[in-house]
């Protein structure tokens, strides 16, 4: 069975009974999020899973597409991913990712149909649903501040395996992370079926994105959480492109505690504002020491490791040095097209503000836990500052579509 029912009742369970002194305790707040998305969950997943079922029928090819040269893009959180993978969504030439609303709204091949033909009915009475529709990106997602995100634009596909119920992500929904299985140690943690089963649904839902969006492009993605399913991302993807990204631990722990301790606040009241930080200590040690591990131990062309450093001094010459290397057409005003992310990056002004001693972190206590990645990258060891000179998360631009 692809969908994990179990973990699906579980967390419905943990919701509402025995809440008290966890962070996913039912205040008011909570309460309103658990009701809201159980009126319309449940009904959109029957929905969306009746259209996989249509797909197969109507669309059958999306089963043999093809999946040339795919680059999966991975490292901790907070390591310059959504920089680097928005600035090579913008080559549409060479490059296809998947988008906020076709991870949640339409991925199948039935939904961007039907979508498709929604939008020219909207069009041909002067687009109110569009007009509608960028309101509420401008309003309702485009208020969170610390990672950018809008229904139109590229974002972790990670998420699509919120259809199967089989990912991380669950627990930013439902915070009783006691009841997660291992999804965060996916490779060695996880049984050879269990992982056989998400990435075999992942893998079929590229096709489909491929397969809808006409074959012609190369697939993109970022997603830090496959830094634990580096292994398996390989097996399913034996064309793939890896690029992994590394930064300073000292940057990027307390800058990941504070963006999954926002997350958990928007979706209800914590008992702190910073929950589970030994367990994300454990996770960032896994996904620097497990994916570098992998690409030590199978040196390929096809795999690229890049200091976040490397990345934001030169963007780039790293960016044509990895087009040269993965073998894809140069972008078009390769130099312009990266002048211009950079420069909507640092104009964009975040409240993203972080200090990892507020955390009940030391400077010590970083350095030894990630000993080896600081002597590995030579990373600077002494105190960071708050505010980096650059912050690569840049604004959603306005949609077109």
């Amino acid at each position: 069975m692809t969908y994990n029912f179990r973990l699906f009742w579980r967390m419905a369970w943990r919701s509402f009974v025995g809440t008290r002194g966890t962070h996913g305790q039912l205040t008011p707040k909570r309460l309103f999020f658990v009701l809201l998305f159980y009126s319309v969950w449940p009904a959109w997943t029957l929905f969306t899973w009746a259209c996989f079922l249509l797909d197969d029928l109507l669309f059958p090819g999306h089963k043999t597409q093809p999946l040339e040269k795919p680059l999966f893009i991975i490292g901790n959180y907070r390591s310059g991913s959504t920089f680097l993978h928005r600035l090579l969504s913008r080559d549409s030439q060479t490059f296809t990712s998947l988008r906020t609303w076709e991870i949640f709204i339409t991925p199948t091949i039935t939904q961007r149909k039907i979508s498709r033909l929604v939008g020219k009915i909207d069009r041909f009475f002067g687009a109110p649903l569009k007009r509608f529709l960028q309101n509420i990106d401008r309003r309702g997602l485009g208020q969170v501040k610390i990672h950018r995100i809008s229904l139109f634009e590229p974002e972790e596909d990670e998420n699509i395996l919120l259809h199967t119920w089989s990912t991380s992500f669950v627990g930013f929904l439902f915070p009783f992370l006691d009841e997660m299985p291992r999804y965060n140690f996916f490779d060695e943690a996880l049984p050879v079926e269990e992982k056989r089963r998400i990435m075999g649904f992942y893998r079929s839902c590229v096709q489909r994105h491929l397969y809808a969006d006409g074959g012609r492009r190369h697939f993109v993605s970022k997603n830090p959480a496959f830094s634990a399913k580096i292994e398996t991302v390989a097996e399913f993807f034996p064309d793939a492109r890896i690029l992994y990204l590394a930064r300073n631990p000292l940057d990027m722990l307390p800058s990941t505690v504070s963006w999954l301790g926002y997350a958990w606040g928007v979706f209800g009241t914590p008992l702190e504002k910073y929950p589970y930080r030994p367990e994300i200590l454990a996770l960032a040690r896994y996904w620097y020491t497990h994916p570098l591990k992998y690409l030590d131990t199978h040196p390929s062309s096809n795999h690229l490791i890049l200091s976040y450093d490397h990345l934001i001094g030169a963007p780039e010459r790293i960016i044509r040095g990895m087009y040269h290397q993965f073998g894809y057409p140069e972008m078009e005003n390769l130099e312009q097209t990266v002048a211009t992310a950079v420069a909507e990056t640092r104009t964009y002004k975040s409240d993203h503000v972080y200090s990892y001693e507020t955390m009940g972190f030391s400077r010590e206590q970083i350095l030894a836990a990630f000993e080896d990645i600081f002597v590995r990258f030579g990373f600077a060891t002494g105190i960071p500052t708050e505010a980096p000179a650059l912050v690569l998360e840049p604004p959603v631009p306005a949609s077109t579509d």
